[in-house]
């Protein structure tokens, strides 16, 4: 499914709203840090991510690279933080629920 302009709105919308989950320390994005990105982007879909201050990329390479790694959509990058997006069709959710980021 291809993003539309207005769920990235949507999604960039619920960005202000959350904690960092995942944290790229000065080893870089090593694949155990895109094991842990894969793992809450199964749980939550929407994640954010922060780059250490020693960390040798910017935050829009850094997001580029996860994102083609765990399949994922960048939604937005302002300084040294990423947010990913993916969804997964089997998290169960009734109309009205809230979406699993916010759970």
């Amino acid at each position: 499914m291809t993003m539309t302009g207005k769920m990235r709105a949507s999604l960039r919308a619920e960005c202000n709203g959350l904690v960092a989950t995942v944290h790229v320390g000065k080893e870089g994005l090593t694949p155990t840090l895109v094991q842990s990105l894969d793992d809450a982007l199964s749980t939550r879909e929407l994640v954010k991510v922060a780059l250490n201050r020693s960390v040798d990329v910017t935050a829009k390479e850094a997001a580029a690279e996860l994102a083609k790694a765990v399949g994922a959509e960048v939604i937005q990058t302002i300084g040294k933080t990423a947010t990913l997006y993916r969804q997964n069709p089997e998290i169960e959710g009734k109309k009205g629920d809230l979406p699993p980021w916010r759970r």
